[in-house]
């Protein structure tokens, strides 16, 4: 199979998410609704990024778990494998090899410079050779399929310019092949959790699972915080700064939005109220994805064989990618007979 049999004429995208288990409000809002979106745009490549993921300190016994649940999560939200391709990172070995002849062109004063690897390395007694790597792999996930963009957000802007960098290194010595895929911007900025504060997180706990039941939803959001210069209920709120108003434009059925600001606005709904209603938006959001993702559980072989058929176009994809790289670097050793 070749790229004009694959269907190269639209645009191709590659995308990552790690393996963490089921995915929460932040992953929703900021990258697996627009994969969703995107599908009919673009030929997109999805995978589960388990390689990535053994660089945490996570007990590896859980990995296959979480991996599966990552799955069931993906295709509970609308990732469809009939207008995409989903796979898990691992069941392409490609990946791997690619990364080690992109480490040839990839400079490691711009892989020290790299602001994810200066802060994590700190948490190290000894940085681990992977951490500093990890965005060889990361470029290799992406060029390996040639894509032409990435959605990235702002903690990957580096990573993806880095990958930009090792295509046209690598272009430079070995002739024009890699394209230098182009940034995606998220439709959503940096989304705060329900704390009001930090980034969404599954470990800090501030936000809600997409697979969560209507009694798990309001137990989370009922603590968000709000407005703190409102106290009592009928204190004149601020819509503006109150982190609960701008999740309920991302989540709320838009024609509520007007009554919910005025409400907040001049004192006519209290906190509790507002925030209930925020719940409710999201399990209904929420309510087909939990049907769908227990349908996946009672019935694991379907998911099994969207993966393998995902992985196979993957692979033949991939295959064709590092042959000609391999060539390219005369790591073709029988062309000399």
């Amino acid at each position: 199979m070749n790229e004009t049999d694959y269907g190269k004429s639209r645009k191709r995208v590659l995308s990552g998410i790690q393996p963490t288990g089921e995915v929460h409000l932040g992953n929703y809002l900021g990258a697996l609704r627009q994969w969703v979106h995107m599908q009919d745009e673009y030929e997109c490549f999805y995978s589960i990024v388990d390689q990535h993921a053994i660089l945490g300190e996570g007990d590896p016994a859980d990995l296959p778990a979480r991996t599966l649940d990552m799955a069931i999560s993906l295709l509970a939200v609308g990732v469809d494998p009939e207008r995409c391709t989903l796979f898990v990172q691992s069941d392409v070995r490609e990946h791997v090899e690619l990364a080690w002849l992109f480490n040839t062109v990839a400079p490691v004063g711009d892989l020290e410079r790299m602001t994810q690897y200066k802060d994590k390395s700190q948490r190290y007694d000894s940085t681990p050779v992977g951490l500093l790597n990890y965005p060889v792999l990361q470029a290799a996930d992406i060029l390996i399929y040639r894509a032409d963009a990435v959605p990235v957000g702002e903690d990957q802007r580096q990573h993806l310019e880095l990958t930009r960098d090792i295509a046209r290194k690598w272009n430079a010595r070995y002739g024009e092949y890699f394209p230098e895929p182009d940034a995606i911007i998220p439709e959503v900025g940096r989304i705060k959790g329900l704390d009001g504060e930090a980034k969404m997180s599954k470990s800090l706990g501030n936000t809600v699972s997409i697979l969560a039941d209507e009694d798990e939803v309001w137990g989370r959001v009922r603590s968000a915080v709000t407005d703190p210069q409102r106290v009592r209920r009928d204190d004149p709120g601020r819509p503006e700064v109150c982190n609960v108003f701008t999740l309920h434009k991302l989540m709320t059925d838009p024609s509520l939005i007007p009554d919910i600001e005025e409400q907040c606005r001049f004192g006519t709904r209290g906190c509790v109220d507002c925030k209930r209603i925020f719940a409710e938006s999201l399990s209904r959001r929420f309510a087909p994805f939990r049907e769908r993702a227990e349908h996946l559980r009672a019935h694991p072989d379907e998911v099994r064989d969207v993966l393998e058929a995902g992985a196979e176009r993957a692979r033949a994809v991939a295959r064709e990618t590092l042959d000609e790289a391999r060539s390219r670097m005369g790591l073709c050793w029988r062309s000399a007979l």
